[in-house]
């Protein structure tokens, strides 16, 4: 019981932090790009606390897994706000060191925060509990996802560009 609820607290600390740290840069950056990436993602993050916060309260209430709060999120919408911003974007958005920084430091928290979320589903014997944890650790590995995508783009944007365009170096 206690475990679960330390847990929990852990989870909702992170959820939080990573929110802050997304606001922050998206007010930050002046790249297109950047900016609708790390509020997209705050948004999100911000969604997982207010869940994580329901089921923590009702946990240390009751002493179990809520039956009566819907065990979804919304799916992420990163990869579609990415394409969006890119379409935009006539060339490569200017990339200065503390973007490629920040979206580095974020893609160590995602990373941290499938692992951590799969050490909860894999602790839990509630199929509910389960289910919404691996959840939770598919949207931070698609969150991971854009962002190392997004680091590929900062990094080589012209290696990205002929990646996405499909064309070949045939000329075909």
């Amino acid at each position: 019981m206690k475990d679960r609820l330390d847990a929990l607290e852990i989870a909702l600390t992170n959820e939080l932090r990573e929110r802050e740290f997304y606001e922050l840069n998206a007010k930050r950056t002046d790249n297109p790009l950047g900016k609708a990436m790390f509020e997209a993602i705050a948004k999100e993050e911000m969604e997982h606390y207010e869940r994580l916060k329901q089921i923590y309260e009702v946990w240390e209430k009751n002493k179990t897994w809520p039956e009566t709060i819907p065990l979804k999120v919304n799916k992420t919408n990163v990869q579609n706000v990415l394409k969006d911003v890119l379409k935009k974007v006539a060339e490569a958005p200017h990339v200065d060191m503390d973007d490629l920084v920040a979206v580095r430091t974020a893609i160590e928290f995602e990373c941290d925060g499938v692992m951590y979320y799969e050490l909860l589903k894999e602790g839990s014997t509630e199929p509910n509990e389960r289910a919404f944890f691996n959840l939770l650790a598919n949207i931070e590995h698609e969150h991971f996802v854009s962002l190392k995508d997004t680091e590929e783009l900062m990094v080589d944007p012209n290696s990205w560009y002929r990646m996405r365009e499909r064309g070949g170096l045939d000329g075909a």
